[in-house]
């Protein structure tokens, strides 16, 4: 599901601290570097604005009719298990025309496997 009326949103937990969602916003602006036509949008379970359902309302004023969410989290716990796919079980109810693609978290993904381990050892790219 990749067109020019897709909306990619990045999935975080989020924090009291504002400080905390800098690396989430970091990786959107990437995105929007390689692909300037690409709207994405970051999004937060708790504790940081906006929810979910904010970013998907305004993607789709925006004319996206599809969704790619991508859980921004490296482990697979609670949030990815049940709170998500119960927030985009919602989704799907409140808006059925969507299409709603969720993603697996980052931290599943083998090439985030494999870059944490060069970075541990020292070897990764620098930016």
């Amino acid at each position: 599901m990749t067109s020019k009326n897709t909306g990619i949103v990045l999935f975080a937990h989020g924090s009291r601290d504002p400080l905390w969602r800098a690396p989430i916003d970091a990786v959107a602006q990437a995105i929007a570097a390689h692909s300037p036509a690409c709207l994405v949008r970051c999004a937060f379970l708790e504790l940081t604005t906006p929810d979910l359902s904010t970013v998907v309302d305004e993607l789709l004023s925006l004319g996206m009719t599809a969704v790619r969410i991508v859980p921004m989290f490296l482990g697979v716990g609670r949030h990815a298990r049940e709170d998500l796919p119960e927030l985009v079980a919602q989704l799907r109810a409140q808006h059925p025309a969507l299409q709603i693609e969720l993603m697996p978290s980052v931290g599943e993904h083998p090439a985030m496997t494999a870059l944490m381990a060069q970075i541990a050892m020292g070897k990764a790219a620098q930016p």
